[in-house]
């Protein structure tokens, strides 16, 4: 155990970054990245899901504000 902390050299702070920046790189490189059609469908999948929560979301909003309403008037 000694020895391998020997065996460690203390890098620099150019050293470091260097070596993050490639292993970075080295990473991305390794990512499938989606065609344009795929992207795209993925864009109109999201746009969807965000009309049908919206609409979701505004009918729960305006029935709790209508019971509150009739709450608070009795």
């Amino acid at each position: 155990m000694a020895q391998k902390q020997q065996k460690r050299k203390k890098l620099s702070i150019f050293q470091r970054i260097m070596r993050y920046w490639r292993e970075t790189v080295g990473e991305l490189r390794k990512v499938t990245w989606p065609t344009s059609k795929e992207a795209w469908d993925m864009t109109k999948v999201v746009l969807v899901v965000m009309v049908i929560m919206s609409i979701v979301l505004g009918l729960l909003d305006f029935g709790f504000s209508q019971l509150i309403r009739l709450l608070v008037t009795v």
